[in-house]
């Protein structure tokens, strides 16, 4: 069978490609059974970016409903499983701190255009072009910060004042509340992380997040835990998806968002692609970048309109479609369709998790997501090491976007002194 190497070029979802090649009962059997195990692991994780995220959980869900459908129906990679990623976190929850959830929704939107502005244009094929060593910075920044905003839920901590988006100036404040720290909280939210942490170790193909959230809300429910919940923070998740919706679009408001939209495009188009190519490396298949662009463009449009946050491909949750014996985009679908039928039957339930399982959730992810090995690695090669820095030191200290340039600036510049001169040349 050919690996779609000769139709990468292609405007096609692969989801036609598959369906033109003839697609029997035997595999949707196995696409039903790999978008059942997704939606078990995306349905607690997806709650804890929202919430992260400074939103609330129902919109992560949405995000991976609508999203992650969108992207599954329209992209350019057969095994890619779209949805919230725990790497758009400090930017959301910046943009929604600063402009409002309405503010975040038209940010979204922008960036949904841009996405599929830039794979309209050919430009999928320049972000394989980002240095290795810039990558690996950028996403261990990420980690740090996503660890770092989730110590205030995870410890039950209360501040004084509102919590500081950037990393250091939060850390400040979380040590001066830390004689408000919740035993309580800090158990579950441990407890949470421990047991994932061992289930994946122990039996990897069991659902460890799942099993963790729901005994956190059992023993909290059981023991009348004095520790925060969904229900208690947010009033609980709804049974239904929400009409769609333009958020208020004014010249002003898309000048102030445009930033944003700039940041979330360009995490966006990384995260999509890397993803595509992760799941490439797994099965030896070829996805179409321009077209995945596209698609993750449109879908993030569709994600604004109701009410959902960015969308993303994700690493995990594509590797984990793979390994449970995807063998189309009709399992992503199959994901987000489990992801409704959880959120219209079983909605009630969610109002009953502790916010500190959710952090528990969120730590293991910040731990999984950075390449330990690999940032040990480039440490020990002196240009490696200088963009890695560069990059990790100024995600975590300043954003993303500052990081990503001054890896890229620092990467160019040893390109440059690397270069022969015409009389090394001769």
């Amino acid at each position: 069978m050919p690996d779609g190497s000769a139709t990468t070029h292609l405007y096609r979802p692969k989801l036609a490609t598959v369906l033109a090649e003839g697609y029997g009962l035997g595999r949707f059997r196995r696409d039903a059974m790999a978008g059942l195990t997704v939606a078990i692991v995306a349905l607690p994780l997806s709650m804890a970016i929202a919430v992260a995220s400074g939103v609330s959980p129902d919109r992560g869900l949405y995000t991976a409903i609508v999203g992650g459908f969108a992207v599954s129906a329209l992209g350019g990679s057969r095994f890619q499983i779209g949805g919230p990623a725990g790497a758009f976190i400090v930017l959301v929850a910046a943009t929604a701190a600063k402009f409002g959830v309405e503010g975040l929704l038209l940010a979204v939107l922008m960036s949904g255009v841009m996405l599929a502005l830039m794979g309209a244009s050919r430009l999928g094929g320049l972000i394989r072009h980002i240095p290795h060593a810039v990558t690996v910075g950028f996403t261990a920044g990420i980690a740090v910060t996503i660890a770092a905003s989730q110590l205030k839920d995870l410890a039950g901590l209360r501040l004084a004042g509102p919590e500081p988006g950037p990393t250091l100036p939060k850390l400040a404040a979380l040590a001066q509340a830390a004689p408000s720290l919740n035993l309580a909280a800090l158990s579950v939210g441990a407890a949470v992380a421990a047991v994932t942490f061992a289930v994946s170790r122990l039996r990897p193909r069991w659902p460890g997040m799942l099993i963790a959230v729901a005994g956190a809300a059992i023993a909290a429910g059981v023991l009348r835990l004095p520790v925060e919940t969904i229900a208690s923070r947010f009033g609980g998740v709804p049974h239904s998806l929400p009409a769609p919706g333009l958020p208020p679009i004014t010249p002003e408001r898309l000048s102030a968002l445009l930033p944003s939209a700039l940041s979330f495009t360009l995490l966006g188009a990384i995260e999509s692609l890397l993803s595509a190519k992760v799941a490439d490396g797994m099965t030896g298949r070829r996805h179409r970048s321009n077209m995945e662009l596209v698609a993750q463009g449109l879908a993030n449009v569709a994600s604004a309109l109701f009410g959902g946050i960015c969308v993303t491909g994700t690493i995990a949750r594509t590797a984990t479609n793979i390994r449970a014996g995807a063998t189309s985009p009709v399992a992503g679908l199959m994901h987000s369709a489990f992801l409704l039928a959880f959120m219209l039957l079983a909605a009630q339930f969610a109002g009953y998790v502790p916010l500190a399982a959710l952090a528990g959730v969120l730590v293991v992810v910040a731990w999984n997501m950075a390449e330990k090995g690999e940032f040990v690695r480039l440490l020990r090669e002196v240009p490696g090491a200088v963009v890695l820095l560069a990059t990790f030191v100024l995600t975590v200290a300043r954003d993303l976007t500052t990081g990503i340039i001054a890896g890229c600036l620092a990467a160019a510049l040893f390109a440059l002194l690397r270069r022969p001169t015409p009389e090394e040349g001769d």
